[in-house]
Parts: structure tokens; sequence; C-alpha cells
């Protein structure tokens, strides 16, 4: 029987843009015979409009072409009920949306941290993806690779920072602290943010100051991390309580690191190689992290875990986890699990259905207490 899949996309995020282009390619890729679209677009002031898409929105680019869904027009504005799903308001009055499952295509803050996930889970309604504690650990740098460590798992070394440090008195006391920890080069990047967005290479320390300020914009903490000469690989899992790794991929920047631009605005700003060339026994010590990480950090539905493979010496280490990964049909993450045997159309169905498995399971436990 068809399904209506209502996407959630763009959002109050740096990331709005980008969302706009994963959504794109899930709409086209979404199969018309099983799925109908409910376009649900979010302004940059967090407002909710039914969007009226044209027809070449449901259609599949050519390969390998990255395509944008247009900018979010007011309208029909929709509205999360408590306990009673989604909402439009017409002309006429409210009327309830008829909706299976929500599909939120929200990158970064305000989508991907367990905010609207929590406002699902209040509609009462399914969605993909990790469900509120997992949104937040995996969007928060510093509470995941403290999970991570408490596990006994291998991560960068790091400060974590605040305004405070930054301050006329603290400064110096900062800079001492990063210079005995592990010295210069490091990177500065906001604890709560995506997509390489306020993130800073440093290379002395004239330049720190400015380089947390910058990540604070973004995030009320910010990570010193050690600089570690490595190569970028990710990993895309995919499940709910017995999740599977794909084969990983790797990351080849032309940039001085894979940052903002490189990811979504030079066309020549990075080499994706997929599958990444690794010993094997590398390949399956990632494979195995990045399920480890997945399931401490309390993820289900799916994830790409971000790792550095040390140059010199070959050692895995686990950078972060993202709950909502860039999802073009061309995006890693998607291409990690195609690579790995399973199609972009299939993969959205899988995907849907650990939803509707998740929404289901958490619909089995008792509430009431009275009824005991």
């Amino acid at each position: 029987m068809m399904k209506t899949i209502a996407i959630l996309y763009g959002g109050r995020s740096g990331e709005h843009e980008v969302s706009l282009i994963s959504a794109s390619s899930i709409i086209a890729y979404l199969e018309k015979s099983k799925y109908r679209v409910l376009p649900v677009g979010i302004t940059k002031k967090g407002e909710w409009y039914l969007q009226h898409l044209p027809e070449w929105a449901f259609v599949p680019p050519e390969k390998g072409i990255m395509r944008s869904l247009p900018a979010i027009e007011p309208g029909e504005r929709v509205v999360a009920v408590p306990g009673d799903g989604l909402w439009v308001e017409q002309a006429k009055g409210l009327k309830k949306l008829d909706i299976d499952i929500v599909f939120p295509v929200l990158h970064g803050t305000f989508g991907e941290d367990g905010t609207v996930q929590g406002l699902l889970e209040t509609a009462d309604l399914p969605y993909v993806g990790a469900d509120v504690l997992g949104s937040a650990v995996g969007m928060d740098k510093e509470a995941s690779k403290r999970l991570w460590l408490s596990a006994g798992l291998p991560v960068v070394d790091y400060i974590s920072v605040g305004e405070e440090d930054i301050s006329d008195g603290n400064l110096q006391a900062l800079t001492r602290r990063i210079e005995t920890r592990f010295g210069w080069p490091c990177f500065i990047k906001p604890s709560c943010s995506g997509s390489s967005v306020g993130t800073s290479k440093v290379s002395q320390p004239e330049m720190l100051k400015n380089a947390v300020a910058s990540a604070l914009r973004w995030s009320e903490r910010a990570l010193v991390e050690a600089y570690v000469e490595a190569r970028e690989i990710e990993c895309a899992v995919l499940g709910n309580e017995h999740p599977v790794a794909f084969p990983p991929g790797e990351v080849v920047p032309s940039h001085e690191f894979y940052d903002y631009e490189a990811k979504y605005k030079d066309p020549n700003g990075a080499t994706l190689l997929i599958p990444a060339p690794l010993a094997e026994e590398t390949r399956t010590r990632i494979m195995s992290l990045a399920v480890a990480a997945y399931k401490y950090a309390s993820i289900k539905g799916m994830a790409r875990v971000d790792f550095f493979v040390e140059k010199l010496t070959g050692a895995v280490f686990l950078n972060e986890i993202n709950t909502i990964p860039g999802f073009t049909a061309i995006s890693m993450y998607p291409q990690m699990c195609i690579q790995g045997g399973l199609a972009y159309p299939d993969l959205l169905d899988k995907l849907i259905e650990l939803g509707l498995e998740n929404y289901s399971k958490k619909r089995s436990l008792e509430y009431d207490f009275s009824k005991s």
C-alpha cells in the first residue's frame, strides 16, 4: 500500500542550503509507485510551510548532477499538534495531514540535534533516523567523544573551551595548555555544528582568540583538537539494534582541509575514493569501530562515522558522527551504501522501514501507570 512521506527540509541552521540539495535528491529518488511525497519546507526563521514543487523535482537528475530545491515559499503553514500529528492551515481552517512517516532532511542545529525529533515524538509521528538521545549526542562532538573515551575507543586529543577561556585574563593560560598538551598547529571547531562551519586550522598563538571566537558564533562550546597528519576516512552505518557498516570511503581535499568551501562551493574541492584504498586489516578495524561508535552514541537509523588514519603510523582515530549526513545520490553516505550493494532507492526504503520499526517498538512500551 502506498505510504505518505512528509519530507522536512531547509531549517534554521547554517546548513539550510545544503538541506535543499539533500532533500532534492531524496524526493527525486523515492519510488513513485510506493510513496506519496509531502514536501514541508522550513524557512530560516523556523516557519513550516507546505511546498508545491515543480514536476522536475520528482524526477531523478542526470547522472552525477547535484541540484537544489527552489527557495522555500511562504503559503500554507504546517503546525505540529501534540499527540495528533501535522496539520496545515488552509482558507477553510486547519486540516490534518495524513502521514505515515516523516523524513527529516535537516542538517545541523534545529534538525540534527534532537529538537525536531522531540517535536515529532510529542506529535506522535514516526520518523526516519536517530531519535532524541542519539541525535543530541551525535550533534555534540564533546558529548560523543566523552562517551567514546569512556568505552575505550580512540579519539584525537582535545580541550573543551568557552567564551571565558579567551577573555584577556585567561587567553594566556589557554595558550599554555595547548602548547603543553599538543602544540601547534591545532584545529578549532564548534562543539555543536556541522559541515565544518566555524572550523579553523590555527598554526600560531596569535590566531587562537579569533578562531575560538569564530567557532563560538555557532556553538556555546568549542573544541581545540590536536593536529593529526592523516587521511580522512568515512564509514556508513545503517540499522537499529543490529547496525551494519559498509566499506569505507576516503575524502582527499584539495584545500588545506575539508572545509565548507571544499564540501559545497568548490566543485573540485575534494576527490572521493569509494571504496577507500585501505589494507584489509585497517578496513575491518574502521568498520568495527564505526559500529561500536554508533552503538555507544545510541544512534538508530543511519549515521556516517568519520575517522582520521594517521599517515605516519596508520593509527585510527574517531573524529565525529553525523546522524543526517549529506544525502544526494553522489554524497559519501549513499555512495558507500551503493558500493556495498544497496542501491539508493533501496536505501531510502530501508530507512523508512527502520523508522517505522523504531516507532512501533516505542508504541509497544507502557506509559500509563494507572493501567498497571
